[in-house]
C-alpha cells in the first residue's frame, strides 16, 4: 500500500497526500521544514492553521493534555468525526495553532495504518486554498502540481467535514464547562451538546 518513496517523501518533510473519510488530506510531518512547503503548496496564508491527524490517543498525547473524558466522550461518535481543540503540552508553531491544537484521530483505516506507520501528519484539504477539493488523492496530486507517487490511489466518498469543537479542561457536573462548536460539520451541534449532557 505504502512505497518506499512515499514513505521516505514523509520521512524528509515532503507533502504527500493521504485519504480521509470524506476527502483527501495532504500532509506533512509537523515540522518547520514540512509546514513550509504545505503552505508554500497551497497557497495558504499563515494565519490560518492546519489540523493535525493522529492514529490513536497515544499519538495525540505527544502533542495535547488530554482531558480525562476525552475518550469517552469521542466514543459516543463516529470514529474521525470530531476534531479537538486542545490546550497544547508546549508552544508549537503557529500554524499549527500555537498554544491550542486542533487534532482528530482518524476513521479511515488507510489513514490509520499510515499514522501508525509515520506518526502524526498535517489534515489539511488537499487543494489549493479556495479551490474545490477533488474526491480522488491522484486527481488532487495533480492538481497540486505534485507526482503522483506522493499520493495513494484511493477515491474518498466525500461528504461533511469533522465537527471542530473547542473542549474544555474538565467536565464539570454543573454544566459550567462546555464544548464550543468551532464548525459544525458530519455531527450537528445538538447532538454534540446531547451527548455532552448525557456524559455529565
Amino acid at each position: 500500500m505504502f512505497s518506499n518513496y512515499y514513505l521516505q517523501q514523509i520521512q524528509e518533510c515532503f507533502p504527500v497526500i493521504y485519504p480521509t473519510s470524506t476527502l483527501p488530506a495532504l500532509g506533512v510531518l509537523p515540522e518547520k521544514i514540512g509546514l513550509d512547503r504545505l503552505f508554500k503548496l497551497k497557497e495558504r496564508e499563515n494565519l490560518k492553521v492546519v489540523s493535525i491527524a493522529v492514529a490513536n490517543f497515544e499519538q495525540m498525547e505527544q502533542f495535547v493534555n488530554i482531558p480525562d473524558y476525552l475518550e469517552d466522550f469521542l466514543n459516543l461518535f463516529p470514529s474521525g468525526s470530531i476534531t479537538c481543540i486542545l490546550n497544547a503540552k508546549k508552544k508549537l508553531d503557529s500554524r499549527i495553532g500555537g498554544e491550542s491544537i486542533a487534532v482528530r484521530i482518524v476513521g479511515h483505516p488507510i489513514a490509520r495504518d499510515l499514522l501508525t506507520k509515520v506518526g502524526p501528519l498535517t489534515a489539511t484539504s488537499a487543494n489549493i486554498s479556495g479551490f474545490k477539493t477533488l474526491y480522488s488523492c491522484n486527481d488532487a496530486a495533480r492538481a497540486l502540481g505534485l507526482s503522483i507517487d506522493n499520493s495513494l490511489d484511493v477515491n474518498c466518498k466525500g461528504g461533511e467535514p469533522s465537527t471542530l469543537i473547542r473542549c474544555p479542561v474538565f467536565l464539570s457536573s454543573s454544566g459550567v464547562d462546555k464544548p464550543e462548536i468551532v464548525r459544525e460539520g458530519i455531527v450537528s451541534e445538538i447532538e454534540v451538546m446531547t451527548k455532552w449532557m448525557d456524559l455529565i
